[in-house]
């Protein structure tokens, strides 16, 4: 019997005394294809650090692949919301996909014809390889975005993670982004977080609300009840021009400060 992608039973994780996530249960199967939506503060950014093993919970389980999430890491990409490095670096796009082998390889043992192999695989998968000779500063923001992605791709994983994804594409580049997340979820498990409700749900498979609590929804439908349940207040969707419009804070749930950090 396969083993979940991911599996987190009962798990809570607090940071400096404020509580992040309070009793998150999930289970992830093999090519499923979630998003997980909620406010900024609400815990999405440290969810993802809980599965990839670089932040350990205060109580209760964590499983990829059977595995505790350390013993795994080879089989998980990741693309973080902010990738810092100067644009203008004399690096070329190939080289960046080829970071994603260091995790397989080590950063002493040189990249070898299958590393470079495929590197340009992934970046042909991204449709980019056209683009592998070139500095990675002339890339455009949805280009960049790609290289990302494809650097995660290199990695060979089994889950990839996204944080944000398209938190600074336009909604062109970002729907043809959702369409590139939705083919790959055909051989992987994909999870991407956002704050953003309005453009991602069409193509997911299942939808999961995060605001400390989880609360999953067994498909992409998003309402206004699910919304509110996660944000604490009242929320309007509209179906023309903005996808969506949160109303005035009102009492609910207990959450995080705004803006507040998260580990």
């Amino acid at each position: 019997m396969t083993a979940p992608a991911v599996e987190l039973r009962d798990v809570d994780v607090g940071f400096r005394g404020t509580p992040l996530l309070e009793g998150v249960t999930l289970k992830l199967e093999p090519r499923d294809y979630m998003a997980i939506l909620g406010p900024n503060g609400g815990g999405k950014t440290t969810l993802l650090k809980v599965i990839l093993g670089i932040v350990a919970p205060d109580r209760g389980s964590v499983q990829v692949f059977g595995k505790p999430p350390a013993q795994a890491r080879g089989q998980v990409g990741y693309v973080p919301q902010h990738s810092r490095f100067d644009l203008d670096f004399p690096i070329r796009v190939l080289d960046v996909v080829l970071m994603g082998r260091l995790a397989r390889r080590g950063i002493a043992r040189r990249f070898s014809v299958e590393d470079r192999r495929v590197a340009r695989e992934m970046l042909e998968r991204v449709e980019l390889l056209h683009r592998a000779e070139q500095q990675v500063g002339r890339l455009s923001g949805g280009e960049l975005q790609r290289v990302l992605i494809a650097r995660a791709l290199a990695v060979e994983p089994r889950l990839l993670l996204l944080d944000e994804p398209a938190a600074s594409l336009d909604e062109r580049i970002g729907r043809s982004l959702w369409e590139l997340l939705e083919d790959l979820s055909r051989d992987m498990a994909v999870v991407l977080v956002s704050h953003d409700i309005g453009a991602i749900s069409r193509y997911v498979k299942s939808v999961a609300c995060l605001n400390r609590r989880l609360y999953c929804h067994p498909s992409g439908e998003l309402t206004a009840e699910i919304l509110e349940e996660t944000y604490g207040c009242p929320v309007d969707l509209l179906a023309h021009g903005h996808p969506h419009r949160v109303l005035g804070s009102h009492p609910g749930p207990p959450r995080p400060p705004h803006g507040g950090e998260e580990p």
